[in-house]
């Protein structure tokens, strides 16, 4: 029972740290925050915010590192139902997903953000991506990475522009917006 209670307050601990620092992102670069802004917006003392992180940038990779695993995790979960639809029903469940955190999402992917974090995300999908392509369409494998390199940062620049606008649009309207310009580009419209 005495370690349930110290796990529940480790764990509002860490929530609180993280909510804090996704505060503050929001209004400042990680290079600009200090612990102690950090530590008073949490209400936790520094000590307690050294005894889980070494620093703000340790937190701000904790959360990111728990977002990948989270989309890993949200995508594998997930059974696509044909070949055709893959790329749509990906997108889709991507945009869900980013919908569903998208106060972390905003500050990770923007300005603020970390460029190594959004390298990370689109790794996820690219494997999944790739695989699709060199055995569906018979891409070769170096041509489907560079195709997947030009779709994948024109999705992040979209989805930061969607994020940006406060998620007006439905994930499956963004969804098929991204494949109608990577299958057909301007002339689809």
């Amino acid at each position: 029972m005495k370690s349930e209670k110290i796990d529940r307050r480790v764990k509002y601990t860490k929530m609180v740290l993280k909510e804090s620092l996704i505060e503050l992102l929001k209004n400042k670069h990680i290079s600009k925050i200090s612990i102690k802004e950090i530590c008073e917006k949490a209400d936790i003392n520094r000590a307690t915010f050294y005894a889980h992180y070494k620093d703000q940038y340790d937190l701000r990779l904790q959360i990111e590192n728990e977002m990948i695993e989270e989309i890993n995790n949200y995508l594998n979960s997930y059974s696509f139902s044909s070949p055709e639809n893959i790329s749509l029903e990906m997108l889709v469940k991507i945009f869900e997903y980013i919908k569903e955190n998208a106060e972390v999402c905003i500050v990770l992917l923007g300005d603020t953000g970390d460029i190594n974090f959004q390298k990370k995300v689109m790794m996820l999908v690219q494997e999944q991506c790739i695989s699709a392509w060199t055995s569906i369409k018979e891409i070769k494998q170096e041509d489907a990475e560079f195709i997947y390199t030009f779709y994948a940062i024109g999705s992040v620049g979209i989805i930061q522009k969607w994020l940006a606008e406060d998620i007006e649009k439905p994930a499956t309207e963004m969804a098929a917006l991204i494949l109608k310009l990577a299958n057909s580009g301007l002339s689809a419209f």
